[in-house]
């Protein structure tokens, strides 16, 4: 990430940024097989409230002046976590967590995510524990927290 460090800045999301949020979402979302055959069927659940926004929930992540991710904090739990698929391993989405924790802790909070199994690596290299396991509309989920 060093390398790159200079080239990503964080910023809360403005209201203007909703639909192509959404769509960075989708694209991220559908990468990864797990769950694509749901989203394709049910791809209302795609969806950034306009409130999370409104209420600063909602930290961008730019890469070279164009955004390459976002995180969705409610209270202490990770609403929301994507990043563009060509950019993955850049750590942008380490930026975008530790972002996500900071929000959690100016709060008194622990930072909190129901994390699809195939992410548990990435959660635990950013320092979350696992808790035990919840059930999503989508299957089985980790609950972990950092």
């Amino acid at each position: 990430m060093s390398d790159h460090a200079d080239r990503l800045t964080l910023r809360l999301a403005q209201a203007d940024e909703r639909d192509e949020l959404e769509e960075l979402q989708r694209r991220a979302s559908l990468e990864l097989p797990d769950y694509r055959e749901q989203l394709l069927a049910y791809p209302e659940v795609i969806h950034l409230p306009p409130a999370q926004i409104a209420n600063g929930q909602v930290i961008v992540a730019e890469f070279g002046g164009e955004i390459a991710g976002f995180a969705a904090v409610v209270g202490g739990e990770l609403d929301g976590l994507f990043v563009e698929p060509d950019l993955w391993g850049l750590g942008i989405g380490r930026a975008l967590v530790d972002a996500a924790t900071h929000s959690a802790r100016q709060r008194g909070l622990a930072l909190r995510v129901i994390a699809n199994p195939a992410a548990r690596v990435f959660y635990e290299n950013c320092g979350f524990s696992l808790e035990g396991e919840a059930q999503t509309r989508f299957g089985p989920a980790l609950r972990m927290t950092r």
